[in-house]
C-alpha cells in the first residue's frame, strides 16, 4: 500500500505533535507506523531517532540508527544533522559527531534553525572545553 504525500505528512505531522506534547508512546507508533508502510520515510526515520534520544534513558543506539538512515534519505536537512551529532556525542564519537555538527551549521547559512544553533553552541562549548583542557595540562 502506497501512501499518499498527503498521508505521509499527516501520520508525520501527528507524530511530531505527539512528539512536542510528550506522548512519546503515541509518537512513535505514528513513526514506526510510517516506517511500516513507507520504508523509505524520511520523516518516519527522523522521528524515531529524535524519539530514541529524547528518551530518559536515551537509547543512543536506535538514535543513531534511525538518525543515519533519515540523513540518507535526506541528507539537506540540518535538524537532523544536529540530532545526529549529539547522539554520536553521546557515544563519545567526538570526531563523527563533529562532523555532524559542522554540517548542521552548513546547511544554515542563516541561522534560522534552532537546531544548527544548537549545533554551534556545543561546537563553541566544545572548543572552550577543549582550550580550558589544554591549560591544565600545561
Amino acid at each position: 500500500m502506497r501512501l499518499t504525500q498527503a498521508q505521509i505528512d499527516g501520520f508525520a505531522s501527528l507524530g511530531y505533535n505527539f512528539y512536542q506534547q510528550g506522548k512519546f508512546d503515541d509518537a512513535k507508533k505514528m513513526f514506526e507506523g510510517l516506517t511500516a508502510v513507507e520504508p523509505e520515510s524520511f520523516y518516519g526515520f527522523a522521528g524515531l531517532g529524535a524519539l530514541a534520544l529524547a528518551m530518559n534513558p536515551p537509547d543512543l543506539e536506535g538514535a543513531v540508527t534511525n538518525l543515519r538512515k533519515a540523513v540518507t534519505l535526506n541528507p539537506n536537512e540540518a535538524s537532523i544533522h544536529a540530532n545526529l551529532g549529539e547522539a554520536l556525542l553521546r557515544q563519545a564519537n567526538l570526531q563523527e559527531a563533529v562532523t555532524e555538527f559542522h554540517k548542521a551549521i552548513e546547511l544554515d547559512p542563516e541561522k534560522k534553525d534552532g537546531s544548527a544553533n544548537r549545533a554551534r553552541a556545543i561546537i563553541t562549548g566544545l572548543k572552550v572545553a577543549t582550550e580550558e583542557f589544554k591549560k591544565k595540562a600545561s
